[in-house]
């Protein structure tokens, strides 16, 4: 069985994500798609954190009724900094059963930059296969929405770096572009704004319900 992990605060976890995981399963062949929230994520600060295990939950809601799509609790469970290349460790040993290949690392273009700046990046990038996907950049949204980088990320960034070029070992996914991130529909749910249809129906209900990320 071909799997892949998809990491992210997803906080909340929305469509995009949700056709992100089909274009790797369709453009790519892999079987199952882990989906992990993190626990303390090493590059950013979150923004307008919810609980860690309402994080979990609307994961485990997004993925409900597709038997490719898994949500994968490890990084909340084991607590801390989540570094992925012990979560990629982790996912190798529990799955080695069925696992065939490497496991499959999705990341979004906009992490290229600061990818040397990694836990164990050259390790990582040699027990994985990093497969680099599109990914809009946030715009015209409030600092208070956006996440914010922390230590040594977003400083000396590769420059020039892209999915074409990215010096490491390397798989490219063609997924839709979509013009979506969490950090919009938090603004949007702090705001009164229209969100309805950018998150699941039992998403959507679960936020409503824990009244999330409204003022």
């Amino acid at each position: 069985m071909k799997i892949a992990m998809l990491g992210g605060s997803f906080n909340p976890i929305h469509v995009g994500h949700l056709i992100l995981a089909d274009s790797v399963c369709k453009n790519l062949g892999y079987d199952k798609i882990l989906f992990v929230p993190t626990a303390n994520p090493p590059h950013k600060e979150l923004s307008c954190e919810v609980a860690a295990s309402d994080r979990l939950e609307m994961t485990r809601l997004a993925v409900l009724g597709d038997d490719r799509f898994v949500a994968e609790p490890c990084e909340i469970e084991r607590g801390g900094v989540s570094y992925t290349f012990d979560t990629v460790c982790f996912l190798e040993q529990k799955y080695a059963s069925v696992l065939t290949g490497k496991i499959g690392l999705v990341m979004g273009e906009d992490l290229i930059a600061d990818y040397d700046k990694w836990y164990k990046a050259e390790e990582l990038a040699q027990k994985s296969d990093l497969i680099l996907a599109v990914r809009p950049k946030d715009s015209d949204l409030k600092a208070e929405f956006q996440n914010s980088p922390t230590a040594k990320y977003g400083k000396n960034p590769m420059t020039g770096v892209n999915r074409e070029n990215f010096p490491f070992p390397h798989k490219i996914v063609e997924n839709p572009r979509i013009e979506l991130s969490s950090s919009e529909i938090r603004q949007k749910i702090a705001e009164g704004g229209a969100w309805r249809y950018l998150v699941s129906e039992r998403v959507f209900e679960y936020i409503i319900e824990r009244n999330l990320y409204a003022k």
